[in-house]
């Protein structure tokens, strides 16, 4: 939709370059460092949030800028949720790697939200996607997208310096799994 709008190609993260983009060049358990004491400065979480997401931007940024990457709400990735995915990068240098989606659940989900304790947060913290969060879905057949039992969970999107040929954009919007 904001493709189609806009006229440049948005699509989500992978999980690799969502923890990248997170990580902001560090090797700690977070962003600012390893001590979940700071969590407070940086993040919206379990033991502060009020027990719902906030506006975006009230926190300290990560070191390159991004606002909200531990926090607030956990966010979708476009890879399949495996839990030995990164197994297969062990001693290899992977190039721009991705679990393509086989199935419709689970898909990753990073970030941690603001429903979360702070080992929830960390930048490699992985939660998986579940069926359940559509519950409610007032919509028959269920959509693809409405979730409303996961008022935790929400995106953000990339806009590569590269444009991909329209093979490749449709290659990232559609699995072919979409649908349940």
């Amino acid at each position: 939709w904001l493709s189609a709008k806009t006229g440049h190609f948005y699509r989500l993260p992978t999980e690799a370059e969502w923890e990248y983009a997170c990580r902001a060049g560090t090797t700690t358990a977070y962003s600012f460092g390893d001590d979940p004491a700071q969590l407070g400065e940086y993040a919206w979480y379990a033991a502060n949030s009020d027990f719902q997401y906030q506006k975006v931007g009230r926190k300290k940024p990560n070191p390159w800028g991004l606002h909200d990457m531990h926090g607030n709400v956990a966010e979708w990735t476009l890879d399949q949720y495996s839990a030995e995915s990164y197994q297969q990068f062990v001693g290899a240098t992977a190039n721009n790697p991705w679990i393509k989606a086989t199935e419709p659940y689970p898909h990753a989900v990073r970030g941690g939200s603001w429903d979360d304790d702070p080992e929830q947060l960390r930048s490699a913290a992985r939660l998986f996607s579940d069926r359940k969060w559509k519950r409610q879905d007032p919509q028959l057949p269920k959509s693809i997208w409405f979730h409303t039992d996961a008022k935790f969970l929400g995106f953000r999107v990339v806009r590569p310096l590269k444009v991909p040929t329209q093979d490749e954009c449709s290659n990232y919007w559609t699995s072919g799994v979409e649908k349940e």
